[in-house]
């Protein structure tokens, strides 16, 4: 028995450390993981002191990423300590197992992620219907909130950078949308069309050479700082560097 234990822990929980699997329940439904961290103690959030000094203990039920067409559920025995630094904010907090749970969380990071994945593919009501079909009951706005709560790809400074304009209004408000030329991708979002705002947005970013296929006259009033010259895009337009 022991040597089946080792190997779903191996096989649930490859990644995670210091996290022993002390049994698992097979139900037709469900798979039920009972696990618990065995280091001594835990690093306090606050303050980052460690403390041994346990305050009590209580279970978590976070939910993980099925398996074989069964839900599986997780059994976490969590402790509860005391922070031994006086002065912190903190007197007690509640132990995470780094890789697997986040405060306050009701998911595993590793069904946090697979859901976010799917968003990420097929954006709130398609991913949700995606879900479905793998044995996740997930609402279409949950989708949408992680992926929203991943953090923001690290993009590389463009080298040119186009100059648009969208509407949020149409015929009534108009912004300018700085865009790299090369990868197509907007870069931001100004709030309006003014040449002064686009001139103040490419003053903060000395080096960087701009092309503007322009729409509207308010952004030729005014072209941003560096020597103009005619643009070579089919846009037409003009073309510089800051």
């Amino acid at each position: 028995m022991e040597e089946v234990v080792l190997r779903l822990e191996k096989l649930l929980v490859p990644s995670i450390s210091d996290v022993a699997v002390l049994s698992i329940d097979v139900t037709d439904e469900a798979v039920r993981i009972e696990d618990q961290r065995t280091v001594a103690g835990s690093d306090c959030p606050g303050c980052g002191s460690w403390s041994r000094r346990i305050h009590s203990s209580y279970l978590r039920f976070p939910a993980d990423v099925p398996s074989g067409g069964r839900r599986v559920v997780l059994c976490l025995r969590v402790r509860r300590f005391l922070c031994p630094v006086i002065s912190c904010g903190r007197r007690t907090f509640v132990e995470q197992m780094p890789g697997l749970t986040r405060r306050y969380g009701r998911r595993t990071e590793r069904l946090r992620s697979t859901l976010a994945a799917v968003g990420l593919a097929l954006a709130g009501r398609a991913g949700a219907r995606m879900a479905r079909v793998f044995g996740l009951s997930v609402s279409r706005s949950t989708v949408l909130r992680l992926v929203e709560s991943l953090p923001d790809p690290e993009v590389p400074a463009p080298r040119v950078v186009g100059v648009d304009e969208y509407a949020t209004r149409k015929g009534r408000h108009y912004g300018t949308v700085p865009v790299d030329v090369e990868s197509r991708r907007p870069v931001d979002l100004l709030p309006d069309r003014e040449a002064s705002s686009l001139a103040a947005w490419l003053a903060k970013r000395p080096g960087w050479r701009w092309s503007a296929a322009i729409g509207h006259r308010s952004l030729q009033k005014a072209p941003p700082p560096g020597r103009p010259r005619r643009c070579r895009w089919r846009t037409g337009g003009i073309s510089g560097t800051t």
